[in-house]
């Protein structure tokens, strides 16, 4: 008997057939069932009992943002990974979509009806079972004892530094786009430091996820652009397929050099570029996501002097990331997302 049990979601019926063959190929998956649109997939939600939703973004009717908001007025608590083309109408309604309590997106390689789904298979297949595991891997996580989290941690940081910082850098994957939302939202105005970020997100979706943060925020908020001086009082995001560095120039620079853990851009990438650049004068924040970029960019900014926090298991969507920064031994505390931005101010007013 299969393990993971999908319902697909899409107004096309083609694709429906695609991605349930697709799906059904796997060993542990089984598609039991698809919905043309939102209304209908609620409706069979009421027999049917799936672990993992995959759910279109554009549909008659009820579209995948109405669906979404309709699941969490019904308490119905089942992951949904959104299926988006990378038209700018779509970038910006995924926002939305993951604002509204989805675990994550992928993007249809060629629009609307992608017969080239194939391309993203296996990404698709991965977050399915990430978003399948993920309540096993958080009690898992939560088992570790807070005497051993203490033991890396030095308690009231903010009442024993005594430096000027000059910039913030933050690392983010499964679950960032929110975690980023709450953090930057949070931030002042005028912080007097730039902040660089770190989102593993694809090409073309970067950017609705800056104006949309920028939206929300009392701080400036942009996709970072190659050669682009760097000021204070600005957060500046990596444009998805892009490595995103700050030199000794001062100024951002962007590359397209191979993939890092497997994602461009990559955290650890910025943090070591940042750590030469600031060097102890750096705060750096990892947040919730799967894998371990952003592990050894933290041991280096330690090692230079600077402040390293990482997201506590409490409030992560995916403790990977963080989990792995802070087996590095070199994380100065662990804190729950909300206290993070609490924190860093905290530390930029000593």
């Amino acid at each position: 008997m299969k393990e993971i049990k999908v319902m697909v979601v899409d107004d096309s019926a083609l694709m429906r057939r695609i991605i349930s063959e697709m799906l059904s190929n796997e060993a542990d998956i089984e598609v039991i069932g698809t919905a043309k649109n939102g209304a209908e997939l609620l409706e069979k939600l009421e027999s049917e009992k799936p672990h993992v939703i995959t759910l279109d973004v554009q549909m008659p009717i009820m579209n995948g943002i109405d669906a979404l908001k309709e699941l969490k007025k019904k308490g119905i608590n089942i992951p949904v990974i959104v299926l988006s083309s990378v038209s700018e109408r779509d970038t910006k309604l995924t926002m939305e979509c993951l604002a509204g309590g989805a675990f994550d997106f992928i993007p249809k390689p060629s629009g609307e009806i992608s017969l080239d789904i194939n391309k993203v298979r296996d990404l698709l297949i991965e977050k399915i079972r990430l978003a399948y595991n993920q309540k096993k891997l958080k009690i898992e996580a939560d088992k570790i004892p807070v005497s051993v989290i203490k033991e890396n941690i030095n308690t009231n940081i903010s009442q024993k530094i005594r430096k000027n910082f000059e910039a913030i850098v933050i690392a983010a994957s499964t679950g960032g786009p929110k975690a980023l939302f709450t953090v930057i939202t949070a931030l002042p105005k005028h912080i007097g430091v730039p902040v660089f970020v770190v989102q593993h997100m694809p090409a073309g979706f970067t950017k609705a996820f800056a104006e949309r943060v920028n939206d929300n925020s009392d701080i400036n908020v942009v996709e970072a652009k190659d050669g682009e001086n760097v000021v204070a009082d600005t957060v500046y995001i990596a444009p998805g397929g892009f490595h995103m560095e700050v030199w000794d120039d001062k100024k951002i620079h962007l590359n397209q050099e191979p993939s890092m853990h497997g994602v461009r851009p990559a955290a650890d990438k910025l943090f070591f570029s940042a750590a030469k650049v600031y060097q102890g004068s750096l705060i750096s924040a990892v947040l919730t996501g799967m894998g371990k970029d952003g592990a050894m960019g933290t041991a280096e900014i330690k090692k230079s002097g600077g402040v390293t926090l990482a997201e506590h298991s409490s409030t992560c969507t995916i403790y990977g990331m963080p989990k792995a920064a802070f087996e590095t031994g070199m994380v100065d505390e662990m804190l729950p997302l909300q206290d993070i931005p609490i924190q860093v101010v905290k530390l930029l007013k000593r």
